[in-house]
């Protein structure tokens, strides 16, 4: 019943949002989910998150009126080195529930993070995953002479020594390291910041070079299968549950005209012209940590989707957000295209890093994991919108609609020029 009434409540809001009495209706939509949220979830966060974004209040401890309940319980469940004084929300990410601990002056600080097993269904091998490749990685750095507490994701185990913390609802929570004197970007300002990343991602593959792929266990099945992501997609349109459709015609059919491009990476992993490697599979600039003072890449972290994979993925997401002129929900579409000089940037420090470890079709065949992860990201984010904003976090209301169309430009442009991008490919052979 909770289910049936909240599913009406956005579009009851917004259709009231014109008249006077939409301020009331927002705050007792505000206050039910509150009363609610644990038995919402993320659906009942999506929707606070689009009525209440400026509504955050903090107490004394740093609390914000978000806080989910447990927090403080798993806080203190994990080893750190001294007791929490506070924590704080960060709002940065589409999926986990992340907090930044306070564990007074003159000790570390740590990263908090409430897995969303709405998204993450088996959190155990997620984190069998994540410890996995850190390990393989921290001994790769300490070879070189490296610092593995600095250059990888150092988990902190609970005080009774797992890796991650259940709470008395079942709740899943983990904890890292919080490194100090790194930076991070969430679009590059320079091709030289590009041109960085190209080579931290490209470290970060070699590293796991040797690592078995295929004993990794799938965190989000079919997560880069742009096949079954055209057909998510598709089953969204049909479905048309917030009644959007409509609205969204003219990117619908433009989304539908890509299919058979869509299959690209898929045949030529079957087919064994592409190879199957341990990807991280979310290579956004900011999940590399630049240190602060060389400018260099240092630490790359967010590896949920750690997976089984092909290297085309990886190459793919980092363009389609890095590349892009602007940020992926600028309104603006006139501000949207594919920046070359940053697309070569990248190509030259990640197949520059990489190069020995690829293969002729795989390097040529980056300009088109470029353009499929961007379409799959598109829909993605348009499926969303159609299905009511399930899936990622938003901001405000039309967030994943503005993504969509911002990404769908992104693809248009692509078109326009992916003989370009094949001749700068090329140079790098």
């Amino acid at each position: 019943m909770i289910i049936d009434m909240i599913i009406s409540l956005p579009a009851i809001v917004v259709k009231l949002s014109v008249s006077k009495c939409h301020i009331r209706i927002q705050q007792i939509t505000v206050r039910f989910l509150m009363k609610n949220l644990d038995t919402m979830g993320y659906m009942g966060y999506n929707i606070i998150n689009h009525y209440a974004p400026k509504k955050r209040l903090w107490n004394s401890k740093g609390i914000d009126f978000m806080e989910p309940k447990y927090l403080r319980e798993a806080g203190e469940a994990f080893a750190f080195q001294a007791e929490p004084i506070d924590y704080k929300r960060c709002d940065a990410g589409h999926i986990n529930d992340t907090f930044f601990v306070n564990c007074g002056e003159g000790n570390d600080g740590y990263i908090l993070q409430r897995v969303n097993t709405n998204i993450f269904k088996d959190p155990i091998r997620l984190m069998s995953n994540i410890k996995g490749v850190c390990t393989h990685v921290a001994k790769k750095i300490e070879a070189c002479g490296g610092d593995p507490d600095r250059e990888v994701r150092k988990i902190i185990e609970t005080k009774d020594g797992n890796d991650y913390y259940v709470d008395p609802d079942g709740g899943y929570w983990r904890a890292y390291l919080m490194l100090d004197d790194v930076i991070s970007y969430n679009t590059p300002d320079s091709a030289e910041i590009f041109y960085k990343s190209g080579v931290a991602f490209g470290k970060f593959f070699n590293q796991l070079a040797d690592y078995p792929a295929d004993t990794l266990y799938e965190t989000i099945p079919n997560f880069h299968n742009s096949v079954s992501r055209m057909n998510d997609f598709k089953a969204a349109v049909k479905e048309d549950k917030m009644g959007r459709a409509a609205e969204m015609k003219k990117e619908i059919e433009f989304a539908l005209t890509k299919e058979d491009k869509c299959s690209y990476i898929l045949d030529r992993l079957a087919d064994g012209r592409f190879r199957l490697c341990v990807t991280h599979n979310d290579t956004k600039l900011n999940n590399v940590l630049m240190n602060a003072k060389t400018g260099e890449g240092q630490c790359i972290i967010d590896l949920d989707t750690v997976m089984p994979g092909s290297v085309l993925y990886d190459f793919g997401d980092s363009i389609r957000f890095g590349a892009s002129s602007a940020p992926e929900d600028e309104t603006d579409l006139s501000k949207v295209y594919v920046d070359l000089d940053m697309f070569e940037a990248y190509v030259k420090g990640f197949v520059g890093e990489l190069h020995d470890s690829m293969t002729k079709d795989e390097i040529l065949g980056l300009p088109m994991g470029a353009y499929l992860m961007t379409l799959e990201t598109g829909i993605r984010f348009l499926g969303d919108y159609l299905n009511g904003d399930v899936y990622f976090h938003i901001h405000y209301p039309e967030q994943n609609r503005d993504r969509a169309r911002n990404q769908l430009k992104l693809i248009a442009d692509m078109d326009e020029k992916m003989d370009q991008m094949n001749e700068i490919v090329k140079k790098y052979l």
